[in-house]
């Protein structure tokens, strides 16, 4: 049974489809920022994007901070991080930075601030950059609702000036750089009160500090825009770009989908979001959120950074064919509207449906017994990430035969059996076979304006054998083509491989795809496929394939195109299965687990991220649209959790507070005994069923 979609978070007031905050959305043109020097590196121009990490070591102790720094750096992290909660804390840097260099490494650091601007003033005087959270530094959170009027508002602007005003013109005088870090959970009352819980009130607060560090002439800044959802990320990185370009502004940008979690979950995500802005051409620096060793954060943020300068590269830089202006909302998280069509048995796709996952087998269909027992395999193992289309390619006339040993056994198995000719088998050739009334058929054939009749002759092998046309255009225009042709059977398009050339911009392909659709009126669903041919750097590594996979389909999804997804850059069709729903359920298409976020841990973190995230992992992984949120500390913890059902936030050593939404129910418990009493608070609100 197939889930309902899930509900679109509120962002607050959309700003207008025309505000533009990229070159092209069909090829990737690098917005082309300033460059603010951070130590020896520079950020943002042409260099390349820098990758960062964060040490999750007691910042006091100094030879832990500076061991992890080591590890870091050795791993390739360019940028280092470290946590200054305190005065006291800030005074550690210039120890940690005196050693670090001792053994050897010239990496900037970076003091991150929230609360504190002593610590601030202190910090700057021993790192090469500051990190300011404008939500946390000299304004308040109390998520307290009222009116500001436009004086009282000046009043607090004044305010913040300042406050603010101090560490600009020490950063400024000492020639250090500031990163003005903008996060989704820890925008203040007074910005929550005048623009929402919304990407613009993110932007909004960014720009506040951005023109009081102007008015001291100072603009060494780096930009941030994160969100634990992938979605509300893309959004505010969007505006933040488009704001800039209205106000002159050019400063560089950090990526990253903070609390994004751990294992693949974790990359998923963050694939999906940093990699969305980098096709649009939008980064400077990289850092992966991961609730994990942050040196495992290196390896995924370089392979984001490496797609990212082989599509900003000479190597792409055709535009796709020409198409009509895109029905996409680029600030707007709306599902382009699809057909509804019946693909299987109980089996829907396009219109309100949550997007079907298909899968492809490798084995060749001689070894027939060895695909049932592969798919028989995933079905029992998977709860709700299940096969629900198979996809098989026959390569001769001989194996057609065994199209019915799959049908006999597969018809209660799997919904939907797809037949692959994009590899020229003749699809007449088919039809004895297919016309089995045991299973529902799907036809994957390709559709070229240089191929004369190919439609024609797909459409009438589809009827003949009432099967679902999966039509697979070559140039996204030529889906014009289909239009002509009377009595179409149900209909499917995707995109059909490129053989033998660089894949370019897929997205923009899609996209594109997505407004013919939309213009000829056919408005069938999309089926997003992430292929070897779709791939910007095709590997043979499963991260690099994560990574692949999460940058093509999840943007498409966060823009509301996609109708159906299939993995199949994956060998493996079980780990294609669960990537497809992963991916489904990283962009908020398709929700079928429960849903975590999860801080990485940092020098703040008051118990145990990796083990404590485990240990409720464990408890409550069989939650089903259920959102729990496992926080470090307050800094963004009870804003961050803006979509979370609940919450586990460090409020001191060894204890815990736990939320319902972003209300603070239970104070100071004992964290030995925190997981149980948060598995009592989800029963207390009805959210809890027993594992089956």
């Amino acid at each position: 049974m197939i889930s309902d979609p899930p509900t679109e978070p509120a962002i607050g007031e959309i700003p207008s489809a025309d505000l533009p905050y990229c070159e092209s959305r069909a090829r990737t043109v690098r917005w082309k920022t300033r460059v603010v020097p951070v130590g020896d590196i520079g950020v943002g121009g042409d260099n390349p994007i820098r990758i960062q990490s964060m040490t999750t070591t007691l910042t006091e102790d100094v030879d832990a901070t500076v061991r992890q720094s080591i590890e870091l750096a050795e791993a390739g992290c360019e940028i280092i991080r470290i946590t200054a909660p305190t005065t006291k804390a800030a005074r550690c840097l210039e120890d940690i930075r005196k050693q670090f260099r001792a053994a050897g490494f010239s990496n900037p650091l970076v003091a991150d601030i929230h609360f504190a601007p002593k610590a601030a003033m202190e910090a700057v005087k021993h790192v090469d950059k500051v990190r300011i959270n404008p939500g946390n530094y000299a304004d308040r959170k109390k998520f307290a609702v009222r009116e500001y009027s436009d004086n009282e508002y000046e009043t607090e602007l004044q305010r913040l000036y300042e406050a603010f005003s101090p560490i600009v013109l020490e950063c400024k005088n000492r020639g250090k750089a500031m990163r003005i870090g903008t996060n989704h959970g820890s925008l203040s009352d007074r910005i929550m009160n005048r623009f929402g819980d919304s990407p613009e009130g993110m932007v909004q607060s960014a720009l506040e500090f951005i023109r009081i560090a102007e008015s001291h002439g100072f603009q060494d800044i780096i930009l941030s825009m994160k969100a634990s959802n992938p979605k509300v990320m893309i959004a505010a990185y969007r505006l933040a770009v488009a704001r800039m370009r209205q106000h002159g502004m050019n400063y560089p940008l950090h990526l990253g989908v903070t609390e994004a979690g751990g294992g693949e979950d974790g990359r998923v995500k963050s694939a999906i979001g940093i990699g969305s802005l980098l096709y649009d051409g939008i980064g400077d620096t990289i850092r992966v959120s991961l609730t994990e060793d942050p040196v495992h954060e290196v390896p995924v943020g370089k392979e984001l950074a490496e797609r990212a300068m082989n599509l900003w590269s000479d190597r792409i830089t055709k535009e796709t064919e020409p198409a009509p202006a895109e029905p996409v909302h680029p600030y707007q998280f709306k599902r382009r509207p699809t057909r509804t069509v019946a693909i299987g048995n109980s089996l829907t796709c396009g219109g309100t449906a949550v997007p079907p996952v298909l899968v492809r087998s490798r084995l060749p269909l001689t070894d027939d017994q060895a695909i049932i027992r592969e798919v028989c395999s995933i079905q029992t193992r998977f709860k709700e990430a299940r096969i629900e289309g198979l996809i098989v390619t026959p390569r001769t006339a001989s194996e057609l035969k065994h199209l019915t040993s799959l049908s006999a056994a597969l018809h209660t198995v799997i919904p939907l059996l797809v037949v692959d000719c994009s590899a020229g088998f003749p699809t007449a050739d088919l039809l004895p076979e297919l016309l089995s009334p045991e299973i529902n058929w799907g036809l994957l054939s390709p559709i070229s304006s240089d191929h004369d009749g190919s439609a024609a002759t797909a459409f009438a092998t589809a009827r003949k054998c009432g099967a679902t046309l999966f039509a697979a255009i070559e140039k996204p225009e030529d889906l014009s083509l289909l239009k002509s042709i009377p009595e179409a059977p149900p209909l499917v398009i995707t995109l059909a491989e490129t053989e033998g050339n660089p894949a370019g911009h897929t997205l923009g392909r899609y996209r594109a795809l997505s407004s013919w659709n939309e213009q000829t009126g056919i408005n069938a669903p999309i089926w997003i496929r992430a292929t070897d041919s779709a791939a910007i750097l095709p590997s043979d590594y499963t991260s690099a394939r994560i990574v692949e996979s999460s940058m093509l389909a999840g943007p498409l999804l966060c823009d509301g195109i996609g109708d159906l997804i299939s993995c199949e850059i994956f060998p493996d069709p079980a780990m294609g299965t669960a990537m497809a729903f992963n991916i489904l359920q990283g962009a908020r298409a398709r929700i079928t687990r429960t849903e975590y976020v999860a801080c990485p841990s940092c020098g703040r973190t008051l118990f145990d991220l990796q083990s404590t995230t485990a240990k409720i992992r464990e408890r409550t992984d069989h939650l089903k649209g259920v959102t729990i949120a496992v926080m470090g500390c307050i800094v963004n913890g009870p804003g961050e959790m803006a979509d979370a059902d609940f919450g586990y936030v460090g409020g001191a050593p060894a204890k815990i507070n736990l939320y319902v939404g972003k209300e603070c129910v239970e104070i100071g418990i004992p964290q030995n005994e925190a997981v149980d009493r948060l598995i009592e608070l989800i029963r207390a609100h009805g959210k809890w069923v027993d594992p089956s």
